[in-house]
């Protein structure tokens, strides 16, 4: 059984700073882009979205599905939610992000898997490799849309 922390005590986990407190995007975007697997990448990124993303997506799908895939689909429920979002402002159907965060998704699953990580690099290198994969994916996606 999951222990429920409150928002406030999951955002002073994952930045280090109360939620509001100044700093707080520094933190997220010092510890996300340095984080030394891009899995740790995530685990970093955007804590109040990734706080309800896994209270009401990967914790539920966790309970009858295996982890790297409940991993990926939350990565595509969120994609989805971020098209939605883009429709809505547009007034146009969008198809963008679910595709390139599911990509992401099986990324963050395969090099989890192939306990791919670059910890032992200096901050500046650990940046490039998850901007890299953020970027990789990202091209991997537009090519896919291309076809």
């Amino acid at each position: 059984m999951h222990k429920t922390i409150s928002l406030s005590q999951y955002v002073k986990k994952r930045n280090g700073v109360p939620l509001g407190s100044k700093g707080s995007m520094y933190n997220m975007l010092k510890r996300s882009l340095g984080a030394g697997t891009f899995n740790l990448f995530w685990y970093y990124w955007n804590p109040i979205w990734s706080y309800y993303l896994s209270r009401n997506v990967m914790r539920p799908l966790s309970r009858f599905m295996p982890s790297w895939l409940a991993i990926i689909t939350t990565f595509a429920v969120s994609g989805g939610l971020h098209d939605l979002a883009v429709t809505l402002v547009k007034w146009r159907m969008t198809f963008f992000f679910t595709p390139w965060f599911l990509i992401m998704g099986l990324l963050v699953v395969a090099t989890k898997g192939l306990n791919i990580s670059y910890r032992a690099h200096s901050w500046p290198i650990r940046v490039l490799c998850n901007l890299t994969c953020i970027a990789v994916s990202l091209w991997i996606n537009q090519n896919l849309l291309a076809l």
